[in-house]
């Protein structure tokens, strides 16, 4: 049997706008019934959600589901990739949600350790784009 590659359900635009993304990580999440259908169902939204660490465990947080109202999310993650990024954070680098993948059985987030980017930064990102695009 062929596996199958998981397709991107969401994806958080501004990740790539707001952070200059390293590594990415690949987590599981902890949901129930009605939440996996939302996901699959595309009524899902990554904008202004966030990975924090509490008891070392990782938490996706302001997860909008449908018009539910934000929530938080627990995600799959071993041990020893919660201390590498526990390791970054202290740092000074933010964990960002990246993607969300439901194309197969299981429902994952991608995550990524990102520093965040300067105003001049991200004019010189938009300068970039619209060059590429051939505007200028």
């Amino acid at each position: 049997m062929k596996k199958k590659t998981p397709d991107s359900v969401t994806v958080n635009r501004r990740a790539r706008f707001d952070y200059q993304l390293g590594e990415e990580l690949v987590c599981g999440m902890a949901l129930a019934g009605p939440e996996v259908r939302m996901i699959r169902d595309h009524h899902v939204q990554l904008k202004g959600s966030f990975v924090t660490i509490r008891n070392n465990e990782l938490w996706l947080n302001n997860l909008t589901l449908g018009a539910e109202v934000a929530r938080n999310v627990k995600l799959l993650a071993t041990k020893k990739q919660i201390l590498a990024l526990m390791r970054e954070k202290v740092a000074g680098s933010t964990i960002v949600p990246v993607r969300l993948l439901g194309g197969g059985r299981h429902i994952k987030l991608v995550i990524a350790v990102g520093k965040g980017k300067k105003k001049y930064d991200k004019r010189e990102t938009i300068k970039r784009r619209d060059i590429e695009r051939g505007r200028f």
